[in-house]
């Protein structure tokens, strides 16, 4: 029996990795987007008799009990900056990130600087697409100037337009920021791993202009490959022990 099950956790582990896989890919055009990757480890072994051996130190014949997911580490690397020339687009220089407000209240972070205008209450508001609010250092939402054409960011996050002053986009920055945990939508939200968040004076803002996903396509589609035959091995490993299975009942009966 423990031969199905060491196959049956095969199976699941591969399953889980090719769903991580299938996620990198799907969103290797998806501005701000960070790469995961999955981690294995063994199970628990356990010590097979031999007979033969069974009185001597050689004998240390070991049997596995299958695969177990180890960790799901996500690679903060900065992707590659490319210009759109639209003035809600915005890429950090550095390793900040960008604090926004979900439509539950919590503050989320992200890497990814494609933003919108959206009037609520008759302010014209910075949000994300999903519409969440993009904030500024203390917190607060940002708020635009009528014309979004006409607005100007500084490198600190500084908004202006037409001489007048419309505040600044927080940077914030993480102790440990492959500790943060995957919120959706190319966000994050803080971990005991990561550590709280703290004003990032160091990076800085270039606006027209994205950070694209750090997906390497290439090595996805070898990981998927090699997935795919591991999936495959554990898959034939199943059906053999369901085989072997079956005889041994055929001639017990």
């Amino acid at each position: 029996m423990q031969s199905l099950y060491t196959a049956a956790s095969g199976l699941s582990a591969q399953q889980t990795r090719l769903d991580t896989i299938s996620a990198n890919i799907a969103n290797v055009n998806t501005p701000g987007y960070k790469s995961t990757r999955t981690d294995f480890k063994d199970a628990l072994y356990t010590t097979m008799i031999d007979p033969v051996l069974a009185d001597s130190a050689a004998n240390n014949l070991l049997a596995g009990s299958g695969v177990l997911l180890g960790a799901t580490n996500i690679n903060m690397s900065e992707g590659t900056v490319s210009q759109t020339d639209l003035p809600l687009d915005f890429a950090i220089q550095g390793g900040g990130f960008f604090q926004v407000q979900a439509d539950n209240g919590e503050i989320l972070y992200t890497r990814s600087g494609a933003f919108n205008a959206t009037i609520i209450d008759g302010g014209n508001y910075l949000v994300t697409p999903e519409g969440y609010f993009v904030l500024d250092a203390d917190g607060n939402r940002i708020t635009l100037p009528d014309n979004i054409s006409s607005a100007q960011v500084s490198a600190d996050g500084t908004i202006t337009a037409d001489g007048q002053s419309y505040g600044a986009i927080g940077l914030v920055s993480f102790q440990n920021p492959n500790g943060l945990s995957p919120a959706g939508n190319s966000c994050f939200r803080v971990t005991a791993n990561s550590g709280q968040p703290v004003q990032d004076l160091t990076s800085g803002v270039t606006q027209g202009s994205l950070e694209r996903s750090n997906v390497d396509l290439s090595e996805e589609l070898t990981l998927l490959i090699r997935a795919q035959r591991a999936y495959s091995m554990a898959s034939r490993a199943l059906t053999t022990t369901d085989d072997m299975m079956g005889l041994a009942d055929t001639m017990h009966s």
